[in-house]
């Protein structure tokens, strides 16, 4: 196995050789390191190392997974995000397997699919600064320009002389660039209906 970290991707990614010579690329766990081996078995019921990948009914309840797919055999679409896991909450059986998402969302899953067992790598990304603006526009993160900064054409802010206000009693309040309220606990639809 061999660590390399994409610049498109938060987590470090592991180019795992096979026995039969196929490689492929994978999230990396924490604390796995280069040139150790995994295990990645399909219907076998095998002991937890960390960075195996497995069906859900082959482990065990409490076990920390990442990567885990939606549906068996697509591929991992659930907690790939550098730092995240996921928990199996109980013991799962030949249908489903239920586990918490790091959100603390609860969800029935297939226990055919295969997740990854360990945290994904890379927990300290969040703490990673910036240093220029250069540095968002690789990541393709695009600038946001203040709706009180536009023309009145182009936002409901817009306008004005000098510094003008767009809250509170001096203007219209927050709003989208559409004419919408921004601001929280704005109510729209069936609820606005009731009240």
């Amino acid at each position: 196995m061999a660590v390399s970290l994409w610049r498109s991707r938060t987590a470090s990614s592991a180019l795992n050789l096979f026995t039969n010579a196929l490689r492929r690329f994978s999230s990396e766990a924490t604390n796995s390191s280069p040139h150790s081996t995994r295990e990645s078995m399909m219907y076998s019921d095998i002991n937890s190392r960390i960075g195996s990948c497995m069906p859900l009914s082959a482990m065990r309840i409490g076990t920390i997974i990442h990567n885990i797919e939606l549906n068996p055999g697509q591929g991992g679409k659930l907690v790939r995000a550098a730092g995240t896991s996921a928990k199996i909450l109980k013991e799962p059986t030949s249908a489903y397997c239920l586990i918490q998402l790091p959100s603390g969302v609860k969800k029935l899953i297939d226990s055919r699919c295969r997740a990854t067992v360990g945290v994904v790598s890379n927990p300290s990304h969040g703490d990673r600064k910036l240093r220029k603006a250069g540095h968002s526009r690789w990541l393709g993160r695009r600038p946001v320009v203040r709706g009180v900064a536009m023309n009145p054409v182009d936002h409901p802010h817009g306008g004005g002389e000098g510094k003008s206000k767009s809250g509170g009693r001096f203007g219209r309040g927050s709003l989208t660039p559409w004419g919408k309220p921004t601001k929280s606990g704005y109510k729209t639809g069936p609820l606005k209906r009731r009240r």
